[in-house]
């Protein structure tokens, strides 16, 4: 009996027509039926590459040369798009990359749910896709220059800097709101000239570890976040006098401590060095405070596409019960109070619960009560004191909702059930869990909440299949 020769062969190169992209942004080609993913590819090219990576079913490719390209294909406009990795479509142009998000909800709703022939309406796009974060966190690097700031590039711990010193206003990140760039710019200036810090040789390369900053999109103000050790910087206070200096609109300058071994998390201690504890912006109808650990979307322009769709879907008219399941600092449960009777928040980060408490207070909302705990915990609590809801709306991390939760959900047989999600996989992995307990996906709106980037938003309506 003769073993099969591999389809293909690590280093070989091959020749692909890119057909569309999967679920990273990567291009995908076909070669001889197997999928092979080349990240650069636009939908449409007609490349040269080499194999890198075989797996049983797939195998992953270096771009070489585009041999045709794709009518879809354009320059992009970051001269670190080739190494930075916060974007990956910005070689596509932006009405084909909503078509491509709109077909990755749809081929993820067939595939994984054989949830085929379900409305999945097009992609909401931006006018203006571009400057649209409202929220910058830049690694910090030492090097024998002095400090950078930037982000990591693609699939490494490599820093891609951002910012030229000698002309802040051509550098930065062309996703990242123009302001903040600029304040980038000058904290990095401001670290090269004030950041002798007073800790062990082995602290002094990670004393300033990221760069966090905040600004409300409708009010301008802006926070400055600090993430460093807790060793003693000498001249933290003419830090900051000249920051302020320099950028007169500051509301809030933090430091936030971090000692720990990871590089993504900052510590739970924060030192207010100048301005208030938090930055205030509205959404919609809503004030809101943000504090340096709150989570708040970074497109809140989108966000309000966003909101306004689970509202149509929940179709609420004043006598509705709704629960807000991960409902965070308590945006969508205080978006949605005003046109229900009682809406009921439960997340599980305490922090979180407190700022959604304090959001109410603030928006003298009283129909909303937030309840700290895990959703597959809380749901059958409520369900026990007789809480039957009209509405439930699911906003999960990325990883989705556990099986439990779910079952809560169900057992409580709310009429409709909104979902909001930020992957499209897991989205159609919970939406076949409930058409199997019963209930109907009527329609999907995808949202570009991050343009250029292969991320994309979603919100689905539900409804309850009455037993015949």
């Amino acid at each position: 009996m003769t073993t099969k020769e591999p389809l293909l062969q690590k280093t070989e190169r091959i020749n692909l027509q890119i057909n569309g992209i999967n679920h990273s942004g990567e291009g995908v080609g076909r070669y001889h039926g197997m999928a092979v993913f080349v990240p650069g590819t636009a939908p449409g090219d007609a490349i040269l590459a080499e194999v890198v990576e075989l797996k049983k079913n797939y195998a992953r490719a270096r771009l070489l040369e585009i041999t045709e390209p794709a009518p879809v294909r354009r320059q992009p406009d970051c001269p670190r798009f080739s190494t930075c990795g916060g974007c990956r479509l910005q070689h596509v142009d932006y009405k084909e990359q909503l078509r491509l998000k709109t077909g990755l909800v749809s081929d993820s709703l067939a595939r994984i749910a054989g949830l085929s022939g379900v409305t999945v309406h097009d992609t909401a796009g931006m006018d203006y896709p571009w400057h649209y974060r409202n929220k910058a966190h830049f690694q910090v690097e030492k090097c024998d220059s002095g400090y950078r700031m930037g982000f990591y590039e693609e699939g490494s711990h490599t820093l891609a800097a951002f910012f030229e010193q000698d002309d802040c206003l051509d550098s930065g990140c062309l996703l990242v709101d123009v302001e903040l760039n600029e304040v980038a710019s000058v904290v990095e200036k401001l670290l090269n000239k004030h950041g002798k810090v007073v800790c062990s040789q082995e602290q002094q390369g990670r004393f300033f570890r990221h760069v966090v900053l905040r600004k409300g999109f409708h009010t301008g103000e802006i926070m400055t976040v600090l993430v460093t050790g807790s060793g003693e910087w000498p001249r933290e206070n003419a830090f900051v006098r000249e920051l302020l200096s320099l950028r007169s609109g500051l509301a809030s300058v933090v430091r936030n401590i971090h000692n720990g071994l990871s590089g993504i998390v900052p510590g739970r201690e924060n030192r207010f060095l100048a301005g208030r504890e938090y930055i205030i912006d509205h959404l919609g109808h809503l004030t809101l405070n943000i504090s340096p650990s709150s989570f708040y979307q970074v497109n809140p322009a989108q966000t309000l596409v966003l909101y306004q769709k689970a509202l149509e879907y929940a179709a609420l008219t004043g006598a509705e019960t709704v629960v807000d399941a991960y409902s965070g600092v308590g945006t969508i449960a205080l978006y949605l109070a005003g046109r229900a009777k009682k809406v009921y928040g439960l997340e599980v980060i305490p922090q979180a619960v407190e700022d959604a408490q304090r959001n109410a207070a603030l928006n003298n909302v009283r129909n909303v009560e937030f309840f700290p705990g895990k959703v597959e915990k809380q749901l059958p609590v409520l369900a026990a004191r007789g809480l039957r809801p009209d509405v439930v709306v699911l906003d999960p991390p990325r990883r989705g909702c556990s099986r439990a939760a779910l079952d809560a959900v169900t057992d409580m047989c709310p009429p409709r059930v909104v979902y909001v999600s930020c992957d499209p996989g897991t989205l159609a992995r919970d939406l076949g869990y409930l058409a199997s307990k019963g209930y109907r996906v009527e329609e999907v709106q995808p949202v570009d909440m991050f343009p250029w980037t292969h991320h994309v938003e979603t919100v689905a309506l539900m409804s309850r299949v009455e037993s015949e």
